[in-house]
């Protein structure tokens, strides 16, 4: 089986390096397609690919049209909504992500985010230890359960809300269930949002979530840009010039935010959570390994679609 690993952002070397040998060990054979400039480039490689691993890739309708072959997509990473699930369903095309791989790399960043917002960006200006204030995590998966141990070490109280997540699971982790939303945002002097881009979640943290932080509140975003109602954002922002929103997903105005609220906000110029070498190397052997997994034995562990 040919293996095509299209990477518009690379894997590291290493990583490129493990995939090849663990692809090529089970028999199958390599191929890569890494930084190309056009969607035409990635259909024209994928044209006789029996599997794909993609990162942010995107995986539209006009490419899986193109993968006559294609049996099996993986995304290496947590996150698969660049993926056109209702169109590989239709091919019979078997999606698969990477949970957990990149987990720990995205929660020391939420981490990071918590400081910048807590000192100032570093300013030089007075502001305030995270330690011992109040953590609240929307969502409770991979993601946040590494944030809840690091925060942990800095003595932080931690509380959680995730309807999928059993309560028991946040007790046994040291976390306290929220009963609600509103709870969340009005309990703690932190938000970090964990939850997907759904029709569901989409715009649905707005004015009415946001306005409950407390004075000094931050929200931390690393989830995805979608989930927040940016026009509400904005003049949340704008009545309570006490809190800050910090985002590895920069917003659709965020040029606008910058300029009216430089203090208070910040956006990685690329999204970064999984942007360290053991994540990239994580995901990337991971996704390798459920390819041979599929054609071995069928095995379709992580299957999304």
């Amino acid at each position: 089986m040919k293996v095509l690993v299209a990477t518009e952002k690379p894997f590291s070397a290493t990583a490129v390096n493990g995939i090849r040998q663990i692809i090529e060990d089970a028999g199958h054979t390599f191929a890569i397609i890494e930084k190309y400039k056009d969607a035409s480039e990635l259909r024209a490689a994928a044209a006789d690919a029996n599997a794909l691993i993609v990162r942010s890739d995107i995986v539209d309708a006009t490419l899986i049209d193109a993968a006559k072959e294609l049996k099996i997509i993986v995304r290496a990473g947590a996150g698969y909504d660049n993926i056109d699930l209702k169109a590989a369903t239709a091919a019979g095309i078997v999606v698969e992500n990477t949970p957990g791989q990149n987990a720990n790399a995205v929660a020391e960043l939420v981490i990071g985010l918590a400081i910048m917002a807590a000192r100032n960006k570093y300013s030089g200006s007075t502001g305030f230890e995270i330690s011992g204030k109040r953590l609240g995590l929307q969502a409770f998966g991979q993601v946040s359960r590494h944030v809840a141990n690091l925060a942990k070490g800095f003595g932080m109280k931690i509380s959680a809300i995730d309807p999928y997540a059993p309560v028991q699971l946040m007790i046994d982790s040291g976390v306290t269930p929220a009963s609600s939303l509103q709870e969340l945002y009005a309990n703690n002097d932190i938000v970090s949002i964990h939850i997907p881009a759904t029709a569901e979640t989409a715009g649905s943290i707005g004015r009415e979530l946001i306005s409950r932080l407390p004075k000094g509140g931050i929200l931390i975003n690393t989830a995805r840009k979608e989930v927040i109602n940016e026009a509400e954002l904005e003049e949340v922002l704008t009545e309570r010039p006490d809190i800050k929103y910090f985002a590895d997903v920069k917003p659709g105005n965020a040029d606008v935010l910058v300029e009216k609220f430089a203090d208070r906000v910040f956006f990685t110029p690329k999204k970064s959570g999984a942007q360290t070498a053991e994540a990239n190397l994580n995901a990337g052997l991971a996704a390798a390994r459920q390819i041979v997994a599929f054609f071995t034995d069928g095995c379709t562990r992580f299957k999304v679609n």
